[in-house]
């Protein structure tokens, strides 16, 4: 129904919070009805006895029931349920237009989409260079890698590629590929948001115990001793 019917509001609304934080708040009313259609039901709360009660010498005896007033008042309340409505609503079922073709929606994107793929393609080029020992030609795209790290599809990336070179058993790196892959962690993981913690620096976790340099014969430094100061 947003698709449908709102767009044209909210295309109204994009420059103005106001009008945004009035319009969330509507939507957020009508979901909570949804999933809460009825009121709470009041319980009624029945007092305990207090402690000792039991040992008072002034007991009134309980009063004997009336069968035929118990027997009405079931009756009255037997009446009200039958003539009651149903308890759960009847779905109602509507059509929803399609709303503004989708077409339009993807020219709107497709610049993005097209940079979105540039972007990866030359986070790819630079670790092949890097892998490659084409040093120059890293150099060169390695300021682009560094920005497209921004977006979270160009690190995910990162962590994919990264991982194809570990099943290749070229985790043993030279000292400048170690520094060209290092510093691309660090960016990496320096752009993550709370909401990649289990994504994106998850899948990192297993790489930084895999890239390696020989420092000396017998000495290994792994890529986690330069990477753990990320929250």
């Amino acid at each position: 129904q947003l698709v449908a019917y709102e767009v044209k509001r909210m295309r109204a609304e994009e420059g103005n919070k106001q009008k945004i934080l009035r319009h969330i708040k509507e939507l957020a009313e009508k979901l909570y009805k949804n999933e809460n259609p009825y009121p709470a039901v009041t319980m009624h709360k029945v007092q305990k006895p207090t402690e000792g009660s039991h040992l008072r010498l002034h007991q009134k005896p309980f009063p004997r029931l009336d069968e035929g007033t118990v027997q009405w008042i079931i009756d009255q309340a037997t009446a009200k349920l039958q003539t009651a409505p149903p308890a759960v609503k009847a779905e109602k079922k509507c059509m929803v237009p399609s709303g503004p073709p989708i077409a339009a929606i993807l020219e709107r994107n497709g610049n993005a989409l097209a940079n979105s793929a540039r972007r990866l393609e030359v986070v790819r080029n630079c670790i092949s260079y890097v892998f490659e020992n084409k040093m120059l030609e890293a150099k060169k795209l390695f300021p682009a890698v560094l920005r497209a790290m921004k977006g979270r599809a160009a690190r995910h990336c990162l962590t994919q590629e990264l991982n194809l070179h570990v099943q290749q058993n070229r985790a043993v790196l030279d000292h400048q590929q170690f520094d060209f892959v290092i510093r691309m962690m660090n960016c990496c993981l320096q752009d993550c948001t709370a909401m990649d913690e289990h994504g994106i620096a998850a899948a990192l976790l297993p790489l930084v115990t895999a890239f390696c340099r020989k420092l000396s014969p017998g000495i290994t430094q792994f890529a986690y001793s330069c990477v753990q100061e990320h929250v």
